[in-house]
């Protein structure tokens, strides 16, 4: 049985999570809920980062000691984890008891094997706060790269570890005066007397667990350059004491206590557990030993002979101390702690045009994404599609539109409305019998097989991009089988299609649960299941579809419900969020996001979100725009097809032409359009059109117009505005126009009036006629235009 101890970097409580910092947490999540479907024994714990200089920093620019601070930021922490739906077998805290004691035991052993060493040092010393300065109390000039704003112990701006004393022009963070140096004694890690047992165990490490490529480099890097003395305390008063005489006015510094706290969190939950066992609250055996999942050799539990594989998740920048220094502090210790098995390191994700940044409050934070109105299963949906895993990332809102609307929306939840609402339709909610389609599945199994692969080892992009990848060779096979038409002429073939399709929904929403648990559980709802969602002594429901269930064509019998789950992203809300977010959180605050140079988009940027969203207000008599465009259309839009038999100008008005139609009926049709100044009548005789084919008729001029055409604007060359009309060339007069994955088939009202269709906006988007995202098409063939690349049809 394999144990899988997972672990995610502890973020620090300075602050808000912006989604950068999210990264990681989130990461660790997928894969936890993976194993815990695969069927491993799972642990997953993270925790708030709690002791250090910026905590004291913080605490004192709000006016609150550190314990209030970070009884704070925890809370909001938690909050916003638990909205993003991770699943955390406990997200606890660095200042505990817990973490007190193994952070003083380990220190205490490192010191009896000799590993641990006392120098004196100049540190740099503030006159005017009348205290040595710990490194993030110092600010100044980068030495590698110039950035003007350093902090002492790493540049934010190139990934740098640093020495306060290494900054140029050296100030106090807290008064801006100039500190001097100052004898000071602290203790330190001693690495190089380490290293001799460290660097084979690296060696055999990295490639047995198959470390990320970045990580193999810079831990590579630092032992080319040989590893040096690291100190290991601080002049502070927030945070652990150091238990050694002479040294009972230092703390530990953050960097060699921090890591430690995943062990700490770990024997906070069972400790917890343990309490509850003996109120009664629940069983005594499924209290799990804390030593059995770091320290397995001194643990008489049950599983403690049983592997244990760490994985742990973190960014670039903290690299060095997940597989350096932690490691070496653990090895040093003499004694067999449970060590780094495989590293998920990633790149930056930068916001826009510049970068998250949580200390200037620049970019999309936890806070934001909860009250945006975006469900947590989008962002999580973006977050993984577009993870930085080989190179850094950008989060623009641009990229975030069209990844929803064409990938989440217009693939998967496309194929999960279209079939389930064809079985609630014309199945009465069964899914019909039907013989499997070997070919099909054999290209779904074999598609399982890599996803659960890439999984396995944490290529968590991979594996998602993966999924979508199936979702499309089951939405092709929809579309090439074309139900609606089938049914008719051959309802066995479409049965077996529909349900062979209910069969690779089931199993897409097990492989993408870990990714987006909250809506893998709504559609598994439609068919009466649930998916995997137990933690740590929590044993997994009966009847949730674990790993196991993928391939498996039985257990189905009906679509309870179905409903639309994700809806698209439009222009207009797209651009009001890029200015909603623009500029730093303190400039929300006030008010003035987006209005200097201090945002983080360009002045074009914020003029281009200003005036759509201006744009976007309706004016008087307007009609309200529907919320899901695409829902609105399926619901009450008819377009169909027709050809202009016959054009001439209206006898009363200078603009307009009186259009005679053959639509297919096999009676002719009138309908009305104002293209005067940009048509002839020659040049619309015998053109395709599209028209709306059940808008309500309307008088103009003393003649009855039965519908209009529809035409969408653009400027040419030499900055005409000019009319393109919608068509589709050889379509036959009478071929409905539907939105992609649509029923042709399905019923609308006969009628409309103006305000119902105009709330359903229809929009060219690279010159492909959409609503909502979703192409136009008719017979199967979309909607596109030849001189309008983007714009809106009317």
């Amino acid at each position: 049985m394999k144990r899988k101890l997972i672990t995610s970097a502890l973020p620090y409580v300075n602050n808000i999570p912006h989604l950068g910092n999210l990264i990681q947490v989130l990461s660790a999540d997928v894969f936890a809920r993976f194993c815990r479907s695969r069927g491993y024994k799972t642990l997953y714990v993270c925790g708030t980062d709690e002791y250090g200089t910026a905590t004291e920093t913080r605490a004192l620019e709000e006016g609150k000691t550190p314990k209030e601070l970070c009884d704070y930021y925890h809370a909001i922490h938690k909050d916003i984890y638990e909205w993003f739906g991770i699943n955390f077998d406990h997200f606890g805290r660095t200042s505990t008891e817990q973490q007190t004691e193994i952070v003083q035991s380990l220190f205490k052993a490192l010191d009896e094997r000799g590993f641990i060493s006392e120098n004196t040092i100049e540190q740099l010393y503030c006159e005017d706060c009348g205290r040595f300065l710990a490194d993030r109390y110092v600010r100044g000039i980068c030495p590698h790269c110039g950035y003007d704003d350093a902090r002492g112990d790493q540049c934010e701006h190139c990934g740098k570890l640093l020495e306060p004393t290494e900054l140029k022009e050296a100030r106090c963070s807290t008064c801006s005066h100039t500190p001097v140096l100052k004898s000071t004694k602290h203790l330190y890690i001693n690495l190089p007397a380490i290293q001799k047992e460290y660097a084979p165990w690296m060696k055999e490490a990295s490639e047995k667990g198959m470390w990320a490529k970045n990580a193999v480099q810079m831990t590579q890097a630092w032992i080319r350059d040989g590893l040096h003395e690291r100190a290991i305390t601080r002049d502070l008063k927030w945070g652990i004491p150091v238990p050694k005489p002479g040294f009972e006015d230092k703390v530990f510094y953050v960097w060699f206590d921090a890591p430690i706290g995943y062990i700490s969190i770990t024997k906070a939950l069972c400790d917890k557990l343990a309490q509850d066992a003996r109120d009664g609250k629940i069983p005594a055996d499924t209290v799990p030993d804390w030593k059995s999942w770091w320290l397995p050799c001194e643990s008489s539990a049950p599983d403690a002979k049983e592997s244990v594989e760490l994985f742990q998740f973190i960014g670039k920048d903290n690299i060095p101390f997940h597989t350096v220094i932690f490691p070496s502090t653990l090895i040093g210790s003499g004694k067999n702690w449970t060590k780094l098995f495989h590293m998920s390191s990633t790149e930056y994700l930068n916001y826009e045009s510049g970068k998250f940044s949580k200390s200037k409050g620049v970019g999309v934070f936890g806070s934001d994404a909860k009250e945006s109105g975006i469900p947590a299963d989008m962002w999580r949906f973006y977050i993984f599609y577009n993870r930085p895993e080989k190179s850094d990332t950008q989060f623009t809102w641009k990229d975030f539109q069209d990844k929803v609307n064409s990938e989440l929306v217009g693939n998967l939840a496309n194929l999960v409305n279209r079939t389930t609402t064809f079985v609630s339709r014309y199945y009465g909610g069964k899914i019909p019998e039907g013989k499997s389609d070997e070919a099909l599945w054999a290209q779904v199994r074999e598609a399982e097989k890599r996803i659960t692969d890439l999984y396995e080892w944490a290529d968590l992009k991979d594996a998602f991009r993966e999924i979508f990848a199936l979702s499309s060779i089951a939405n092709k096979a929809f579309q090439d089988g074309e139900p609606w038409k089938v049914r008719t002429e051959n309802p066995e073939k479409a049965a077996s299609l529909i349900r062979d399709l209910c069969y690779i929904i089931k199993d897409l929403m097990i492989l993408v649960h870990p990714v987006m648990p909250q809506y893998a559980e709504k559609v598994l709802g439609f068919f009466g299941k649930k998916g995997c969602t137990h933690k740590i002594g929590i044993p997994a429901q009966k009847d949730a579809l674990l790993w196991d269930n993928l391939g498996k064509t039985e257990g189905l019998s009906e679509v309870v419900h179905t409903e639309i789950i994700f809806t698209p992203l439009d222009n207009a809300k797209t651009d009001a969020y890029r200015t909603r977010y623009a500029g730093t959180q303190a400039e929300r605050a006030k008010g003035t996001a987006g209005k200097s140079g201090a945002a983080s988009q360009s002045a074009a940027g914020n003029a281009k979100g200003a005036a759509s969203a201006k744009k976007s207000e309706p004016k008087k008599n307007e009609p309200v725009i529907a919320e899901d465009p695409a829902a609105h259309f399926n619901r009450f839009i008819a377009l169909k097809t027709a050809k202009i038999i016959k054009a001439e100008k209206h006898p009363e008005a200078d603009k307009l032409y009186i259009e005679t139609l053959d639509d297919g009926s096999g009676t002719e049709r009138v309908i009305l359009s104002g293209l005067v100044p940009y048509f002839s009548a020659d040049e619309l005789t015998g053109r395709d059109i599209i028209i709306a084919d059940n808008l309500k008729p309307r008088k103009m001029r003393g003649i009855e117009s039965r519908g209009m055409l529809l035409a969408a604007d653009y400027t040419d060359s030499s900055g005409k505005e000019c009319v393109e009309i919608l068509g589709c060339p050889g379509a036959a007069p009478g071929t409905p126009v539907v939105l992609e994955g649509s029923d042709p088939a399905s019923e609308k009202p006969a009628e409309i009036d103006a305000d119902t269709f105009f709330a359903c906006p229809i929009n060219v988007a690279d010159n492909c006629v959409t609503v909502g995202g979703v192409p136009l098409v008719a017979a199967g063939k979309k909607i596109t235009t030849v001189y309008t690349v983007n714009g809106e049809v009317h």
